[in-house]
């Protein structure tokens, strides 16, 4: 699991690898410069939204920015060792499952806990195609305009970038895995 910490090096890094300042990062990502300091120095605890925006204005998907906080080249990766990361806002989990290696292609499961809601800038989808593929539950995707009410098994291949949400409308966690490919 992700720690404060983690998170608020592999922020600073990128960051600095591109020679922003604060304020440049504050613009490209549409937050605070305040906020941002704050989770540099692991005061707070980003939200998925908050790092969509952040993995957004880096140029990475949040699987590409995920697998540089743990920093591994693994080509196989076991199921307990599978990097983990929970949004304290919403209580949604995360689960790294394709392995750091894989640099054009990202697996990820999602649990998603009854009643939450998940929004994302379009910004985070600019460099991506996506499908969402649900295992157990209800989901509600809205794209942009669009509301696709999903149920297990269900499987939707997601149009030109557009703000995001993912709802759970239902009274049970929903599950599903979420595939990315870098366009």
């Amino acid at each position: 699991m992700s720690t404060d910490a983690d998170l608020a090096t592999t922020i600073r890094r990128e960051r600095e690898r591109r020679g922003w300042s604060l304020e440049d990062l504050a613009a490209h990502a549409g937050v605070s410069k305040s906020m941002i300091s704050r989770l540099e120095r692991a005061e707070a605890s980003p939200t998925a939204a908050l790092l969509g925006r952040l993995s957004g204005a880096f140029g990475l998907t949040l699987s590409q920015f995920f697998r540089r906080v743990e920093a591994s080249g693994a080509r196989l990766v076991r199921e307990q060792d599978q990097h983990r990361w929970q949004d304290p806002a919403s209580g949604y989990q995360r689960r790294q499952i394709s392995p750091p290696a894989s640099d054009d292609l990202d697996l990820v499961e999602v649990e998603l806990p009854a009643g939450a809601d998940v929004p994302f800038p379009a910004q985070s989808y600019t460099f991506i195609r996506q499908l969402i593929w649900v295992l157990a539950g209800d989901l509600v995707f809205v794209e942009g305009e669009e509301r696709h009410v999903m149920a297990a098994g269900d499987c939707l291949v997601l149009g030109e970038p557009a703000p995001c949400r993912f709802l759970n409308p239902g009274d049970q966690p929903c599950r599903y895995v979420v595939a990315v490919a870098r366009r």
